[in-house]
C-alpha cells in the first residue's frame, strides 16, 4: 500500500478553512518573512507554522513529511512562499517535534544501539544540524507517530485479552499502512519499552514482535513467546496452504461437472481425481491446523492466570496430548507444497486411482452440484448421502490415526 499523499489544492483549501484569515495581505506579510531577532521576536510565527503543519499531517494521514512539498507547494499564495519554512522546522526537529528515521534506527537493533543513537543526537555535534544534515533524511511528526502506534496497540488489543501478545512480523505490518511505517512505529514502540522484537533462525527465519498492551512496559522474551511465534506462523502457513487447496478443489470439481455435463467423461474423469486428491490434502491441512489451533488455545487459556510456568507446562503438556511437533509439522508442510507444486507427483497420484472409483466420485460432484442448486434429488439420494458420510468418516479417521503416529520430541 501506498503512503498517503496530500495534493496542493486539498492542502490549499484546507489552509483557508483553518485559517479565516489567510489571503490577508498584511497578516500574509507578518506570516511569510524570515525569522530575525530574538526568540521571543519570532515564537508566535513558529509555533503558528509548527500547528498549522501538525494539522495538516494530521487531517491527511501524512506520515513521512513531503519536504519538497512543505517548502514549495503547500503554503504558496500565488507567487509568494514563505521564507521561514526551513527555520520552522529545523527548530521543530531541535524541540524533538520531528524524528528522523535514521535516529529512530532500526527496530531490530539493540537497545544499547537505541540509546548510542539519542545521546549522540543531543551532543555537541549532533545538538545544532543544519538543515542540510536533517532535509537529506525521511523526517516523521512526533505526535503523528504516537498517533499510529496508539492505533496499533489499539487494534491488537481488540482482539488480544492478555497484558501482552507476540505476533509474526506481517501482521504487524499489515496493522500499517507502509513497511516503512511499520518499521518506525515498531522502532517507537521498542524505544518506548512497549515492545520487542522477536526472531527464530530456522531454515526460514521468522520475525515477530511482543507488544504491551497495557500502559506497562513490555516483559522480556522467553522461550514460550518463542514457541507460541512459531505456532502463530506455523497456522499462519498452514491457514494459506489450505485456502489454496480449498480453492484448487473447489475448481476441478466444477471442471469435473462441466466435463461430464459436455459428455466428455476421460476430461471428467481427470478431473475427478484432481479433486479427490485435493479433498485429501484439504482434510489434512484442516487436521494439522485444528491441532495447531488447540496448543494455541490450551497456552493462552492457561496464560489468562497470569502463572507463566503453568503456562510452560500446559503448553508442553499440550502439544504432547495433540501429539504437535513444529519440526514434523514444517516436514508436512513441505511434504504438501511438493505434492502440490510437483506436476509428476500429481500426475503419479491421479494415475494410481482406479477409474471404478473415481466414478463413484464423479457421481457425488453431481449430486452436490444438484443440491446447490436446489433441484430435486433422485430416488436413493439418502442412502448415497449416508454412504459419503460414512466414507468421510473413515477418510478423517484414517487421517487422524495417521497423524497420531507423530511424536514429540524436544527441539535442538
Amino acid at each position: 500500500m501506498d503512503e498517503p499523499v496530500a495534493s496542493s489544492e486539498s492542502v490549499s483549501e484546507f489552509i483557508k478553512k483553518e485559517v479565516p484569515d489567510w489571503d490577508d495581505p498584511v497578516k500574509l506579510t507578518a506570516r511569510f518573512k524570515a525569522f530575525s531577532g530574538q526568540r521571543s521576536d519570532w515564537e508566535p510565527q513558529f509555533l503558528f507554522w509548527r500547528d498549522l503543519i501538525i494539522k495538516i499531517t494530521r487531517q491527511f494521514g501524512v506520515f513521512r513529511l513531503p519536504l519538497s512539498q512543505i517548502m514549495e507547494q503547500w503554503f504558496n499564495v500565488g507567487d509568494l512562499k514563505p521564507l521561514c519554512i526551513d527555520h520552522v522546522l529545523l527548530e521543530m526537529y531541535k524541540a524533538g517535534d520531528i524524528v528522523s528515521e535514521t535516529h529512530l534506527g532500526h527496530p531490530t537493533s539493540g537497545s544499547l544501539s537505541q540509546l548510542f543513537r539519542k545521546v549522540m543526537r543531543f551532543t555537541v555535534g549532533f545538538g545544532s544540524p543544519s538543515p542540510e544534515d536533517i532535509f537529506n533524511d525521511h523526517l516523521i511528526l512526533l505526535v503523528v507517530l504516537k498517533d499510529k502506534a496508539a492505533d496499533v496497540v489499539k487494534a491488537l488489543s481488540e482482539s488480544h485479552w492478555m497484558p501482552s501478545c507476540v505476533i509474526t512480523r506481517k501482521n504487524f505490518e499489515d496493522l500499517c499502512t507502509t513497511k516503512h511505517e511499520a518499521s518506525a512505529i515498531l522502532s517507537y514502540l521498542s524505544g518506548c519499552r512497549k515492545a520487542l522484537p522477536l526472531r527464530i533462525s530456522k531454515e526460514e527465519v521468522i520475525e515477530g514482535v511482543k507488544v504491551s498492551l497495557t500502559s506497562a512496559a513490555v516483559s522480556s522474551v522467553t522461550s514460550l513467546d518463542r514457541d507460541i511465534l512459531h505456532l502463530i506462523w506455523t497456522k499462519e502457513k498452514l491457514q494459506q496452504q489450505l485456502d489454496a487447496m480449498e480453492e484448487r478443489c473447489e475448481m476441478s470439481k466444477k471442471f469435473a461437472i462441466s466435463a461430464s455435463r459436455s459428455g466428455n467423461k476421460k476430461v471428467a474423469l481427470r478431473h475427478a481425481r484432481e479433486h479427490k486428491l485435493a479433498f485429501n490434502h484439504v482434510e489434512k491441512l484442516m487436521s494439522l491446523l485444528s491441532r495447531v489451533e488447540e496448543v494455541l488455545d490450551s497456552v493462552v487459556d492457561v496464560e489468562s492466570t497470569n502463572k507463566l510456568s503453568e503456562a510452560l507446562r500446559v503448553g508442553a503438556q499440550a502439544m504432547k496430548e495433540n501429539k504437535v511437533n513444529i519440526e514434523e509439522l514444517e516436514l508436512c508442510l513441505q511434504d504438501i507444497e511438493e505434492s502440490i507444486y510437483s506436476q509428476e507427483q500429481v500426475n503419479s497420484a491421479l494415475e494410481s486411482m482406479p477409474d471404478y472409483d473415481l466414478e463413484e466420485e464423479l457421481e457425488k460432484l453431481e449430486l452436490e452440484i444438484k443440491d446447490e442448486d436446489g433441484l430435486v434429488s433422485t430416488p436413493g439420494t439418502g442412502e448415497d448421502k449416508a454412504d459419503r458420510e460414512k466414507k468421510a468418516l473413515e477418510m478423517a479417521e484414517s487421517l487422524s490415526n495417521s497423524l497420531s503416529r507423530l511424536k514429540l520430541a524436544e527441539p535442538a
